[in-house]
């Protein structure tokens, strides 16, 4: 058995049609169940910031996870693929027509994601003051909290419904499979499989 941690959302629903193709199952979580078991995998559908948690702690063998994730907490895990679905970038946000004043002593920055955000302007030798958001991100500019914003990007349309544009790309971004080191060791021939048979289907 195999346990597999599924961040909720469009990632998860992506996921599981990769597995629908190949292995043949026809599954899918029904209404809040947060676990299920198919063939020789359990699913957990948990939150996307808490997969590298489950993973690390042993409760999932392996999980689906954004790179932004990965970059923004450096989890102790073991990355295997890039399965190239869940493409995102993370931005710096600012108001719509306008650009960011570098020439200011220091920027506010919201953001839930404040280890990427300190170490991009710190690149740029930029002070920032960073406010950690978790959610309605976009509001902070909107009534000075923020002189900016750093966030995940799909499209863009929640930005420019908010009166705000994506200024700079800081990464590119997109759902990675990670495993457990310790899962990794006990069951290393399964994970193999199941990776090579993903980056297969993917490819």
């Amino acid at each position: 058995m195999i346990t597999i941690a599924l961040p909720k959302g469009r990632i998860a629903d992506d996921t599981l049609k990769i597995f629908k193709t190949i292995f043949g199952l026809d599954f899918a979580f029904e209404d809040r169940k947060l676990i299920m078991q198919e063939g020789d995998f359990k699913f957990l559908y948990v939150r996307n910031q808490d997969i590298p948690t489950y993973v690390m702690g042993g409760a999932a063998d392996i999980g689906v996870v954004g790179l932004d994730v990965l970059e923004e907490h450096r989890p102790d895990v073991l990355t295997l693929l890039d399965l190239k679905i869940g493409k995102c970038r993370v931005c710096v946000g600012v108001h719509a027509g306008t650009r960011l004043n570098y020439g200011a002593p220091s920027l506010k920055i919201a953001t839930k994601m404040p280890n990427i955000t300190r170490e991009y302007f710190a690149s740029k030798a930029v002070a920032v003051n960073i406010i950690k958001l978790y959610g309605s991100i976009e509001l902070a500019p909107l009534i000075g909290l923020a002189d900016a914003i750093v966030d995940v990007v799909e499209t863009g349309a929640t930005m420019k419904q908010n009166g705000l544009q994506p200024a700079e790309t800081i990464m590119q971004s997109s759902a990675h499979l990670i495993a457990s080191k310790n899962s990794f060791v006990l069951k290393r021939d399964e994970i193999l499989n199941l990776r090579d048979k993903l980056a297969h289907t993917i490819a």
